[in-house]
């Protein structure tokens, strides 16, 4: 089932945040429906820098072929804000959907962008974004590869500026509207009671975030069609591996730590080994 027609169904759709095979393969197995290829948890693990603007369009792209050699789930990719003009974001598009990628999900932050999170973000010309996402609608190869618009508006321009902006991107062909961090659930349901008729609507779930956390069934009954926990997992790991290494310095031993850890068979049976090994003994030539 293509992403997109999974959005015509009524219930929502979790998408977790992802960073590589590894955490791509364990989200699959838990059986969420899609996945969701954050740039800022790229920029945690690859670069071990904060969401600012520093990853490329190449990580991105590489990262998310990477996940489509592992997985069989649509992945939700974060291009950022197209990496440049519209030229920019055609190519974003191409590359991605070349890759792998199931959506694409573009802002209207100017370039470099931050965090939706973060404060004193600054905004293209809402003309300029309409331009990206048709120019991005005519460069996929596929209709199946869905076009996800985000505004970050609220936090520069207000609530209402941001509104505007998504009706307007709406109309350009997004296929998928994000409004970047609602403050209040009153603004959450005053974005799906104007918007969800027209497109489905995607929430995002940042702990300590500007949005109030919301569990998916309190989302799906808002009116949303995608909730994205994008940096969660980063957020997890890696306080698990600053207690791992705490730990590791304190006792130079695992052995304090092993009941928090797989031990080597473990992991091996979490990432298929045995299975992929059998594989490959098919392949393997024989005499006679």
């Amino acid at each position: 089932m293509s992403l997109r027609q999974r959005l015509t169904r009524p219930d929502i759709l979790v998408a977790p945040g992802v960073y590589d095979g590894l955490t791509a393969a364990l989200a699959a197995e838990a059986g969420f429906g899609a996945l969701y290829l954050s740039g800022a948890a790229v920029a945690y693990t690859r670069l071990g820098r904060p969401d600012i603007g520093l990853t490329s369009v190449t990580e991105m792209a590489d990262t998310m072929a990477l996940i489509a050699d592992r997985v069989d789930v649509p992945v939700i990719i974060d291009a950022d804000t197209g990496f440049g003009n519209a030229l920019n974001a055609q190519r974003t598009m191409r590359q991605y959907e070349r890759a792998g990628a199931s959506a694409l999900q573009i802002e209207d932050q100017s370039y470099p962008k931050r965090c939706g999170h973060l404060s004193d973000k600054s905004l293209i010309p809402a003309a300029e974004m309409v331009g990206k996402i048709a120019a991005m609608a005519d460069a996929r190869r596929s209709d199946e590869t869905l076009i996800v618009a985000r505004t970050d508006a609220i936090a520069v321009d207000g609530f209402a500026a941001a509104m505007d902006r998504a009706g307007r991107y709406i109309d350009a062909g997004a296929d998928v509207m994000f409004i970047e961090a609602p403050r209040t659930g009153g603004e959450m349901r005053t974005i799906t009671d104007t918007f969800r008729t027209r497109v489905p609507l995607l929430a995002n779930m940042v702990e300590g975030g500007a949005t109030p956390i919301s569990s998916a069934g309190d989302l799906q009954d808002m009116g949303f069609s995608i909730a994205i926990f994008p940096g969660g997992i980063v957020r997890a790991l890696a306080r698990t591996a600053q207690d791992y290494y705490a730990s590791l310095h304190a006792n130079g031993s695992n052995t304090p730590f092993k009941d928090r850890m797989f031990d080597f068979d473990g992991l091996n049976a979490r990432i298929g080994t045995d299975a992929m090994l059998a594989r490959g003994a098919k392949y393997e030539a024989t005499d006679g």
